[in-house]
């Protein structure tokens, strides 16, 4: 046997192509909330649009979840009053 008939099979082996990766999906960036958001001027007077943590105080705004507020800082929860 000559070499170019050794070399062969191992091109072969070498070219056998890998299948493809699927794509995964972009995700979707988060909107940073911004000061227009948390706050609401009203006769020249800057007021809250969210409350504020009844632990940590002001500075710490609670996250409005639909049916409760929550505190990020110290997880406080505190529930809205349910509407007849």
């Amino acid at each position: 046997m000559s070499k170019n008939e050794e070399e062969a099979p191992k091109e072969e082996k070498e070219k056998i192509e890998k299948p493809e990766k699927a794509k995964k999906p972009e995700k979707k960036k988060k909107k940073e909330k911004k000061a227009f958001s948390l706050f609401k001027i009203e006769n020249a007077k800057i007021a809250r649009v969210l409350p504020t943590c009844e632990r940590c105080g002001p500075g710490y705004f609670m996250a409005d979840h639909g049916d409760r507020y929550t505190c990020g800082h110290c997880g406080f929860t505190r529930y809205k009053p349910a509407e007849k």
